[in-house]
């Protein structure tokens, strides 16, 4: 595998050598529910509670819910930071507002985002991380990608484009080509989307959140719906057949 997929964040390297047991946890699941093949890796993650019953720092203060799709036919990763809460309360990925926009982003309807046999959809964190003292989401839990991210990707043979959305997203899957300012990640994105065909065979293209809260960020960076949305939509129709 190419340098910049294996070089996983900082934070991910601190997580494994502080709580080895956390890639146990998921060595074991290998062994659930079909042994280490796609369906019963998923069956596994969506039955994980780790952010509760067995955290780093303070738990989950609500039922764990992992929210992620997923086929072995997939050509096209979504990877977000961590579901909100209408995501927690529905179990639907991107079910909301911000998901709304990445759709208009990607210039597909609901009924293309959510075929899973073409589109996977895997966030940083699978579950709701709660709100922080201003309301803002958390950032997802430190647990999740220890444990589960690097044997996802694994079992999704097939994608050739990853959508790399938010900081967190970015960390673990651009390595040493992300900056350490998103704006100036986003706007190295023709470089990025060559390098890591070339080095991984899977195209990344990075993205801000559709969050409406990044409303401002858009208005300061026309660049990105001038040039890099219409770049965006061109891809998926090539990598999806529309």
């Amino acid at each position: 595998m190419c340098r910049t997929w294996c070089a996983m964040s900082n934070e991910c390297r601190r997580v494994r050598a502080i709580r080895p047991d956390l890639v146990s946890r998921r060595m074991d699941a290998h062994d659930l529910d079909g042994g280490p093949s796609l369906d019963g890796y998923l069956s596994a993650i969506r039955r994980c509670t780790i952010c509760r019953d067995d955290p780093l720092g303070c738990p989950l203060p609500h039922e764990p819910r992992p929210t992620l799709s997923a086929s072995s036919t997939a050509t096209v990763l979504v990877a977000g930071q961590a579901p909100g809460l209408r995501v927690h309360e529905t179990g639907q990925s991107f079910n909301d507002r911000s998901g709304d926009r990445l759709r208009e982003w990607m210039g597909i309807d609901r009924r293309v985002f959510y075929d899973e046999s073409r589109i996977a959809i895997a966030a940083m964190g699978f579950c709701f991380p709660g709100y922080d003292n201003h309301g803002g989401d958390l950032p997802p839990r430190r647990e999740c990608a220890p444990a589960w991210r690097d044997g996802l990707m694994a079992r999704l043979p097939n994608i050739r484009l990853i959508l790399c959305i938010g900081l967190y997203s970015q960390r673990y899957h651009l390595g040493t080509l992300r900056q350490p300012r998103m704006t100036d990640t986003v706007r190295n994105w023709r470089v990025i989307l060559a390098a890591t065909k070339a080095e991984q065979g899977r195209a990344v293209l990075p993205l801000p959140h559709p969050s409406w809260r990044n409303t401002g960020w858009l208005k300061r960076n026309p660049w990105f719906e001038q040039e890099l949305v219409p770049a965006l939509r061109t891809r998926l129709r090539t990598e999806l057949d529309l």
